[in-house]
């Protein structure tokens, strides 16, 4: 609220207590408040400072004003004294009866006031309801998830708001020295005093109530206090007192639920940034941005020879020599799964650390911040990791050389990114893959070969040094030492196990193993539980410093013990390389991009530079494309295609197993009885499922000429595979609606139970497709037969070939059962046994010896030949029988059943292809376009199956220069920023 200076004071304030009565107040003028301005004094600059209207002078003070009052000084009795006493009594009672105007007055001016004012205030905000388009759509839904009622709950009482407030003993102390002052005589000072703070309290402090003012008025006469007493002005003083209350309530809950929604909302808006929502550019730090570039030359697999050389911390000792431990200790969170013994660590990890506000930490391909002050989201946080490590490892493994990348923010977290490393074993254990020490050997040597990786050597302190096997491994990758630092952990139990502490200040000192460091550490970890907090393990470790004889004797110095001590060394040591270093990093980037670019330009002089991803989406339009030309066949096309490829598979069971049965029957009433049991056992067993066959293979045969056809001058053959892939894996998920069969077997069905020709067109087109289907049958007869007797004697003349011994022998069969045809035109399909006997010595007699099999299968093919001859002659007799057809062969010996079949077959061919176009082009297709799309969004996640089918060194290239523009691009970005902070 308003604070009161001490500079100047109101001339009329100032004499409402006179110097001489032992009091000094010193009222300043507020600064002033739209409230104060409101009521501020009339007379602060009056030029007649000798009778100020005091009264008014009091209405009008500050609502939030203190009189900081001193003890009166004692006065001693005497004459003077008396006569005093006896003038101001008689000036009491001549404005005691002003009272009740005053405080009332007082009272009321000062509410109307306020009043007036807030309504002013009010008055002055603008209508901003056509401006709330201004405000994002997602803001407007964000407050619709926020409850008011729940915040108007939460908001404290008024009995709490009160605690907070002052003492109202003391200022009850205060008001009994008024009281003092009173009983001692003064009369006009003390009234305006009272009114003055009746508006102190009815405007600027809810809390203080009636009693109070009673309390302060106690002093008074008791006429005047009766009158003060009036029901009708305690009720206004109330009614004020309560309205000034709530209002007051009213504009703080306000304020605090407008407080707590704008901490809500900056939480959800940051979230929504994250999920992409709403981007907006933020400052990234320096760690974070060369974190991206390590994270994409972890992806990038270089082709001329320029090696990631980039600084980062590789921490690497012997399993369980508390490796993670350390890490934990520098990133101040357990955040890595812990096991008693067993392998931990199955991959490696990148943690990059950076300093925030907040303790916090999230995965790079993960959106989700893990709150480490939160035990839940600590366990989560190691369950999500070990997850990640057993996904890496391949079956058949214990390792994995894949990297998990994760940044920890937080207060005083020292600015570096760290590899955690599997421990070094000496044995392989059961369980254990056979190769997994050669592969922790082979990893461990892949970080710790880049020449500007520093080595974090972690040694366990409570077991023999003899037993190590990561200082051999560390001094064959850096045998100067000038990028290792040494830490020994676990000192508390050296300590104590160890006979001579001398032998801990030999391996600080670098003294008792053959490798060479820049510096050596001392830690210790904590005592060995895996509930122990970090800040225990801090404390722990500094009281066992604080404590310990290596401290106290000099055989370790201050510097080199605690984990705070070593987070500082290390990322300072890891900042100086970097600088050192990245520049010429930046520098071999540059050059395998021109080399990059000039390969592109020599070999691919008219085409973009389109990487992998680029390329698939280019396929992904083109075959989209190509599917939606399906929905462009005509009808007219995909019913004669399916009409076609129906016959074509049906003709064969037509012929041979409904039409050749039948047409050696004698008469017209067993044929049409016999077509009519074949076709309705065919029409229920077969014909739907074939059906739906030719329907499937044709849809198949369509997308794929579509697909063929769309090649032209601007088709990349490097997406032939792709496509190829695309069509083969969208056919094996199709699967045709087998709901569609039933309807079909119906439609089927009726079609061949009509045998109702309704005019001459209909009839010669059946005669034209009966004539059709047996030319076509007794040319392939014919071929048949004259692969069995060989060549002609024109041929044989012409080509200079001859006949084989078995065809001579067929030839020969064949000249015999032809004059046996010719004797008997009317034969049956079958030779009787005599009939093969006949004939097998007849060849014998002219010295031919034949199989009667070999006779049997001979007789077949050329009976077939004669029968279809006959047919066909048949066929030419009913082109006039259309009539006799009419008339049901009344009459007429000609009969034209055979006719009326094969228009069946056509008008079954015909209503079945149109049912087939139907459910093509309304349903499957659509469908087929649907796999399709599911196909393409699939492969387009599986950057393995791109990769396979979007090959060569074109594409290949394109990759690398791809990756290595962006690594320079963030490289010099991270340069510029680097000097910058320098």
């Amino acid at each position: 609220m308003l604070r009161a200076g001490s500079a100047v004071a109101c001339v009329a304030c100032r004499n409402l207590l006179p110097s001489r009565m032992g009091v000094r107040f010193r009222l300043p003028l507020q600064k002033l408040h739209p409230l104060s301005r409101a009521i501020h004094h009339r007379y602060s600059s009056n030029s007649n400072p000798q009778r100020p209207p005091h009264c008014l002078a009091a209405r009008y003070f500050t609502s939030l004003s203190r009189l900081p009052v001193r003890p009166p000084k004692s006065k001693s009795g005497g004459h003077g004294y008396q006569q005093q006493r006896s003038f101001w009594v008689a000036r009491l009672a001549a404005r005691l009866l002003k009272l009740r105007y005053i405080l009332l007055g007082s009272a009321v001016g000062g509410g109307y006031t306020a009043k007036k004012t807030f309504d002013e205030w009010k008055d002055m905000i603008p209508d901003l309801s056509e401006y709330t388009w201004v405000v994002p759509d997602f803001v407007w839904e964000l407050t619709e998830n926020f409850d008011l009622d729940k915040l108007a709950s939460a908001l404290p009482e008024i009995e709490e708001i009160a605690k907070l407030l002052p003492d109202m003993e003391k200022i009850g102390e205060n008001f009994t020295f008024l009281k003092s002052l009173l009983s001692s005589g003064v009369g006009s000072e003390v009234i305006g005093a009272s009114g003055l703070r009746l508006l102190l309290e009815t405007s600027g402090d809810p809390t203080l109530k009636a009693p109070e003012i009673q309390q302060a008025t106690a002093a008074v006469p008791e006429s005047g206090d009766k009158q003060f007493k009036k029901s009708s002005d305690k009720e206004k003083i109330d009614q004020l007192q309560e309205e000034l209350l709530r209002t007051q309530l009213k504009y703080q809950r306000m304020l605090e639920r407008l407080e707590k929604e704008n901490k809500e909302l900056r939480k959800v808006v940051l979230q929504k940034d994250d999920k992409g929502i709403h981007q907006r550019k933020v400052k990234k730090s320096l760690i974070d941005m060369y974190s991206e570039v390590l994270d994409i030359l972890s992806d990038y697999d270089s082709n001329y020879n320029t090696q990631d050389h980039l600084p980062r911390v590789v921490v690497v000792g012997d399993q369980s020599a508390g490796k993670t431990s350390v890490l934990e200790m520098i990133a101040q969170a357990r955040i890595f799964p812990r096991g008693s013994g067993e392998m931990m660590t199955r991959s490696p990890v990148k943690v990059t650390l950076s300093e925030g506000p907040h303790h916090v930490a999230m995965f790079k391909d993960s959106t989700r911040e893990f709150d480490l002050g939160k035990e839940e989201d600590l366990a989560a946080l190691r369950r999500e990791i070990e997850l990640r490590m057993r996904k890496s490892v391949k079956e058949g493994q214990t390792v994995s050389p894949e990297t998990i990348s994760l940044s920890v923010k937080g207060p005083g977290i020292q600015r570096m990114v760290l590899v955690d490393l599997p421990g070094v074993i000496s044995t392989v254990t059961t369980g254990m893959a056979s190769d997994t020490k050669e592969t922790i050997f082979s990893i461990s040597k892949a970080y710790m070969q880049n020449p500007n990786a520093i080595i974090l050597c972690i040694q366990d302190g409570s077991v023999d040094a003899e037993r190590s096997i990561v200082t051999d491994l560390v001094s064959q990758m850096d045998p100067q030492g000038k990028r290792t630092i040494f830490v020994l952990t676990k000192v508390d139990l050296a300590e104590k196990n160890l006979a001579s502490p001398s032998r801990i200040q030999q391996i600080i000192e670098g003294k008792l193993f053959p490798m060479k460091a820049l510096g050596y550490f001392a830690v210790v970890t904590g005592k060995g539980s895996s509930s122990e907090s970090i800040e225990s393990i801090k404390d722990y470790e500094e009281d066992f410093f604080q404590n310990s004889r290596l401290l106290r004797e000099g055989m370790l110095k201050a510097h080199q013990v605690t984990t705070k001590n070593l987070s500082l060394a290390v990322s300072d040591c890891f900042w100086k390389m970097v600088r050192e270093s990245v520049e010429q990093q930046a520098d071999a980037f540059k050059a395998s991009r021109f080399n990059l670019e000039t390969e592109w330009k020599n070999n691919y002089p008219r085409l973009r530079e389109l990487d992998r991803n680029e390329l698939f989406e280019k396929a992904k339009n083109e075959i989209l494309d190509e599917v939606i030309s399906l929905s462009q066949v005509t009808p007219k096309h995909w019913e004669s295609i399916l009409q076609k490829k129906l016959w074509e598979r049906v003709s064969t069971h037509v012929i041979e197993n409904i039409y050749l049965p039948a047409a050696q029957t004698m008469n017209s009433g067993t044929f049409n009885t016999t077509v009519d049991i074949k076709l309705k056992q065919w029409t229920d067993k077969q014909l739907p499922h074939k059906a739906l066959e030719v329907a499937w293979e044709t849809l198949q045969e369509e997308f794929a000429r579509f697909m063929a056809e769309y090649k032209g001058k601007d088709q990349d053959d490097i997406f032939d595979k792709l496509k190829e892939a695309v069509k083969d894996e969208s056919i094996k998920r199709h699967k045709w609606n087998e709901r569609a069969m039933d309807s079909l077997r119906v439609i089927q069905h009726n079609a061949l139970e009509d045998r109702s020709i309704t005019d001459k067109p209909q009839w010669d087109a059946a005669i034209q497709f009966m004539e059709e289907t047996l030319q076509s049958r007794l040319k392939d007869t014919e071929s048949v037969i004259a692969d069995m007797v060989g060549p002609d004697w024109k041929q044989r003349w012409m080509s200079w070939t001859k006949r084989t011994p078995e065809q001579h022998i067929r030839n020969e069969t064949k000249n015999e059962l032809e004059r046996l045809l010719k004797l008997h035109e009317d034969h049956t399909a079958y030779l009787a046994n005599d009939e093969v006997t006949t004939v097998r010595k007849n060849l014998e007699a002219r010295g031919v010896e034949v199989d009667p099999v070999l006779i049997k299968d001979t007789w077949h093919q050329l009976y077939r030949r004669h029968f279809l001859q006959k047919a066909l002659f048949h066929c030419n007799l009913c082109r006039r029988g259309f009539y006799y057809y009419q008339r049901h062969f009344v009459d007429s010996e000609l009969e034209c059943n055979d006719v009326v079949l094969f228009w069946r077959i056509q008008r079954m061919l015909g209503i079945t292809a149109n049912t087939l176009r139907q459910q093509l082009t309304n349903t499957e297709v659509r469908r087929l376009e649907k796999n399709v799309k599911e196909v393409l969004e699939d492969f387009g996640e599986d950057t393995e199956k791109k990769v396979q089918l979007i090959t060569g060194r074109r594409v290949q290239l394109a990759e690398d220069l791809k990756k290595v523009r962006e690594i320079q691009e963030k490289l010099e970005a991270f340069i510029e920023a680097l000097h910058k902070e320098k």
